[in-house]
């Protein structure tokens, strides 16, 4: 699942240099539309990669102490919460060729008569 997960992360990041790299090529326009949604095509794609730096600060400080019993564990609880973060990121990108079907995101619908719930993709 890792590999998974590395995989995932490194398609995020290049959807989103595509994203800010289509946005710096927008030309202005004269009523400045083009230029807010540049501005915030390129405001969006900041957050997301403070949202990734966010999911990746418990590895980088814990430095060395990850590769430790203890360290690893840690590292696999606060992935474990923190990696539906990368996971609600990458779905909006759903449509590009390269996303990989069994990242769709499961979503879970309560039954009418609300004692069980039903999964569908």
């Amino acid at each position: 699942m890792r590999h998974d997960f590395d995989v995932m992360v490194e398609f995020l990041k290049a959807r989103l240099r595509e994203d800010e790299n289509a946005a710096k090529a927008l030309k202005p326009s004269k009523n400045g539309d083009v230029a807010r949604l540049r501005d915030r095509i390129l405001a969006d794609v900041e957050a997301k990669r403070r949202l990734m730096d966010w999911v990746f600060a418990p590895q980088r400080e814990l430095g060395e102490w990850e590769h430790s019993f203890a360290g690893g564990l840690v590292i696999k609880q606060w992935m474990r919460f923190r990696q539906p973060v990368i996971e609600q990121l990458v779905a909006a990108y759903a449509d590009h060729p390269d996303f990989h079907p069994e990242w769709k995101l499961i979503e879970v619908e309560p039954i009418e008569d609300g004692s069980r719930t039903r999964v569908s993709r």
